[in-house]
């Protein structure tokens, strides 16, 4: 297998996503025994048997790694009075022990029925509230699993979710629009929206007698975000959404994703990262060649030749800033250019920075 950083300046190909190239992109090859569990493989099958040999990636760097994962294939660890964080190495929920009953945030499908055995490990109570970070499935695709609970949402995802009709998310009980505050026994939740960022109805859930923020898809502590910048549907809410989250006070970070838990650093760590990124991409709509894309197409296919110039363009700005994080947070190497694909597009159809494609003279 060869790297997936193409050359300066060459196609960039968005591959098929299959187990093994999320397995490589991910970097969980070389960690095959903590993220086999997660795949269905048992220990020994994931000791044994990568589907790509290790050092096609750069090493993992310090600041990613986190806890190991037990072998029940969960860990849950009480990160402020009574907020237990819950994670399998790839996936992040929280939940909270109150007076009335525990209260859940998501219910991500790989954890799965861990969820409520990770809960009986702490209390007896049951799950009373449950609340949705937003509608994708990835980190709501159990919420079936509380049942009886009350469940909370914004509106837009109460829309999304009658619109999918997934038998495994119930529709909320309480939704919202800006703001709303949860009480449970003397336990305060606050839910906020500042606006699309990563999907619509994607809010900040804050504790502030915990100081415990947590905002999921959008700052990734220790790693690069998830490619073309986590798949947001928002970009311009998306890169706002950092410094919405630095004006909460709080001293831990749920993300939702990966293998740590984070601080206000790792909110700074990302913007730094993304400004960089997007710099690098504003400079490369600038000085990019588009003649030299004719050189590898047909020049009678039109499609052909914007998808080779903005690969052109996407490549150019990713070998920029790769070698300056690749040993400051995970997967530099794996998906900056994914992610400065998706910074061109944004800067160029949201933010008018159009390059050769400016208006005709």
């Amino acid at each position: 297998m060869t790297s997936s950083t193409p050359e300066p300046g060459s196609p960039a190909r968005r591959p098929l996503l299959t187990r093994r190239n999320l397995l490589a992109a991910t970097g969980l090859t070389a960690a095959g025994v903590s993220a086999g569990p997660l795949l269905g493989w048992s220990t020994a099958q994931a000791a044994v048997s990568p589907d790509c040999p290790p050092g096609t990636t750069a090493p993992v760097p310090p600041a990613a790694r986190g806890p190991a994962i037990p072998a029940s294939g969960y860990l849950v660890e009480e990160i402020a009075d009574r907020v237990y964080w819950l994670t399998d190495g790839l996936y992040q929920m929280i939940f909270v022990t109150t007076a009335e009953g525990v209260v859940a945030v998501d219910a991500p499908p790989t954890i799965g029925k861990n969820i409520l055995r990770a809960i009986a490990t702490v209390t007896n109570s049951r799950v009373t509230h449950a609340i949705y970070s937003h509608h994708h499935a990835d980190h709501t695709g159990a919420m079936i699993l509380y049942e009886g609970a009350r469940f909370y949402a914004h509106m837009q995802v109460a829309d999304l979710l009658r619109q999918t009709n997934d038998p495994n998310r119930p529709l909320p009980d309480v939704t919202f629009d800006r703001h709303l505050t949860v009480h449970a026994g003397e336990d305060v939740l606050e839910l906020a929206y500042h606006g699309p960022n990563h999907s619509p109805g994607n809010i900040f859930i804050n504790l502030p007698a915990q100081r415990v923020l947590m905002l999921v898809d959008v700052v990734f502590p220790g790693w690069v975000p998830f490619a073309y910048l986590a798949e947001s549907q928002n970009i311009p809410g998306w890169l706002e959404a950092p410094a919405q989250a630095l004006r909460y006070p709080f001293d831990t970070y749920i993300g939702g994703h990966l293998t740590r838990l984070g601080t206000r650093d790792d909110v700074l760590i990302q913007q730094e990262y993304v400004a960089e990124l997007r710099a690098q991409a504003g400079s490369a709509i600038a000085t990019f060649n588009p003649a030299s894309v004719y050189q590898s197409v047909d020049p009678t296919n039109p499609w052909a030749i914007f998808r080779a110039y903005l690969d052109g363009v996407a490549s150019q700005a990713a070998s920029a800033v790769i070698p300056n994080w690749v040993d400051r947070l995970g997967g530099a190497d794996v998906y900056t250019l994914p992610n400065a694909y998706q910074l061109v597009e944004s800067l160029r159809i949201d933010y008018g920075q159009l390059g050769p494609f400016g208006i005709h003279p």
